[in-house]
């Protein structure tokens, strides 16, 4: 079984609720040591631009800013689809530490690809 976890996520701050479940499944597989990469397109793609990851979502839930602070500390990091970071005209220098342009075959190549690496845990928001 392979190690790896691999959080997919699509939705932005127009559902911060969402956002930050995705944050503590990728915090919880990160803190307990499993490499993890969350895999950012759509509008989750803000994310990876800093100050845009502001707030908390609910009352008794993390902020924000503290889950991926939590998460970077932990070695995530994110792998930021290219054709939707690009499609709104976003700066590539503005990305958050931990943070790079990378689409569907970075991802493969994380997980494993052809290597005989086992493949990766997933969820997807």
């Amino acid at each position: 079984m392979s190690n790896k976890a691999v959080i997919s996520l699509a939705t932005g701050m127009e559902d911060p609720e969402k956002v930050t479940v995705a944050y503590l499944v990728a915090l919880g597989a990160a803190e307990h040591g499993r490499p993890t990469l969350m895999f950012l397109t759509k509008e989750a793609v803000r994310l990876a631009v800093a100050g845009v990851a502001v707030g908390t979502a609910c009352a008794g839930c993390p902020s924000l800013p503290e889950l991926q602070e939590r998460f970077l500390a932990a070695g995530g990091s994110y792998l930021v689809c290219p054709l939707c970071f690009n499609a709104k005209a976003l700066d590539e220098d503005d990305l958050v530490k931990g943070a790079e342009l990378g689409g569907t075959i970075s991802l493969w190549e994380w997980i494993g690809g052809d290597s005989g690496d086992e493949g990766a845990t997933t969820f997807s928001y």
